[in-house]
């Protein structure tokens, strides 16, 4: 498996796009999966615009810095999933998100895309100088868990958040 992550950009226009409908259709039928939400938060109908609009820039609204990578199976040339990296955490974060969002598309799931994603998500937050990574994952998604642990992650805690059990793991990148 040799998998890297991309920024979004046109001339991987038709496998983003592939992989946004097939999440969105699966999302339709099942319990939405919006993680990393950045993907999500606009339409991508004019895809110029979603592209500009996948990250936030400069801190306003209560909304960090963040940078969005889509993660691509070279040797398929299949975008299988996504993460989003926010730079640093404010209250809300430290208290719900954490520095990385991350999801893999619903026909690439159980393959290890999820752990090597992660690990490449890592690598980006030395690159920011995050020195140490929180993750937050719901308790029922054991596969989300076991990925974050197989990078390293140490659980922190357990909190009930509108009534889900969400973990919260660190990562030490020192």
């Amino acid at each position: 498996m040799s998998v890297r992550l991309i920024k979004g950009n046109r001339k991987y226009k038709t496998q983003i796009i592939d992989m946004l409908d097939e999440w969105t259709d699966y999302n339709s039928k099942n319990e939405a999966n919006r993680s990393p939400y950045a993907i999500f938060k606009n339409g991508y109908e004019d895809f110029d615009y979603y592209l500009d609009n996948l990250e936030t820039k400069e801190a306003k609204n209560g909304l960090v810095p963040d940078s969005t990578f889509f993660c691509i199976d070279e040797e398929r040339n299949v975008i299988v999933g996504a993460v989003n990296i926010r730079h640093y955490l404010n209250d809300h974060l430290l208290a719900h998100g954490g520095h990385i969002g991350d999801g893999i598309r619903p026909s690439e799931r159980r393959k290890g895309y999820a752990t090597k994603m992660i690990g490449l998500a890592l690598e980006e937050c030395k690159k920011l100088g995050i020195k140490k990574v929180l993750m937050v994952c719901d308790k029922n998604n054991v596969g989300s868990a076991k990925s974050i642990v197989k990078n390293g992650g140490i659980l922190e805690n357990e909190q009930d958040v509108d009534g889900k059990i969400e973990q919260r793991y660190w990562i030490d990148l020192e």
